[in-house]
């Protein structure tokens, strides 16, 4: 069985831009979301919606990287979308 996919949040939960976090984007509502999805599959789902909200807004270029340390460290694989951003 694959490990479940962290979560997004890469632990810097700072809500500056219009109530997104300034690392990953996400709102505080949207990290109450990702903790109630139980499946790798809406997990990879959520992380989708994630990026391309990432790219509306900008300037998340450090969030890949950080991300995918945070999948290494859990033994999750990096979803696909994250590593195609990352070239």
């Amino acid at each position: 069985m694959a490990k479940k996919l962290p979560s997004p949040c890469v632990d810097v939960c700072k809500y500056k831009r219009q109530d997104h976090c300034i690392a990953c984007s996400m709102t505080k509502a949207q990290k109450s979301m990702f903790k109630a999805l139980k499946s790798n599959k809406h997990r990879e789902a959520f992380v989708d919606m994630l990026v391309a909200q990432q790219l509306n807004m900008g300037r998340f270029k450090a969030w890949p990287g950080l991300y995918e340390k945070r999948c290494a460290k859990k033994g999750a694989p990096l979803p696909k979308i994250v590593s195609a951003q990352m070239r």
